[in-house]
């Protein structure tokens, strides 16, 4: 079978907050992706300054640091045939103002500063992602029987 590309993604506070996570979570089943990693956790400011590394020195830095540290989040990486590309554009605009209707952040986002999901924007921001959030025996390799069904 190929191999099939992966990406991360995360329910922010917000979303976690506000009980979300589930219809994240059922959205990407529902398109066919398959997740191979889930785990609830607090981020330490320490984490959270190498995760938002690329905003060093932006004015909203500092509070995106506060913000991503003030409650859990919901860290997860799926599989799938252009999953990185697809997982993006479910998402929505960064601003949920500039979201489409039936995109995660079209439907359950209002402001930008609580856009409900975080998700990787490259196959390598993806690679650096699921390594600061998982070891490699964190994440599980199985085959769906509806995976016949998605793929050639």
């Amino acid at each position: 079978m190929k191999e099939r590309e992966r990406t991360f993604l995360m329910v922010k506070p917000d979303g976690v907050q506000r009980g979300l996570v589930g219809n994240i979570v059922s959205r990407l089943e529902i398109k066919g992706f398959k997740l191979v990693a889930m785990k609830m956790i607090t981020i330490s400011p320490e984490l959270a300054a190498r995760h938002y590394g690329e905003h060093k020195g932006k004015p909203f830095y500092d509070g995106l640091i506060e913000f991503i540290t003030s409650a859990p989040v919901v860290a997860m990486i799926w599989e799938g045939d252009n999953v990185v590309e697809m997982v993006r554009s479910m998402m929505g605009a960064t601003d949920p103002r500039n979201s489409a209707p039936g995109t995660m952040r079209g439907d359950l986002a209002v402001f930008m500063g609580k856009n409900i999901v975080h998700g990787s924007d490259s196959k390598e921001s993806a690679e650096r992602e699921m390594a600061l959030f998982f070891q490699e025996d964190e994440i599980c390799d199985y085959t769906l029987p509806s995976e016949g069904c998605l793929y050639d």
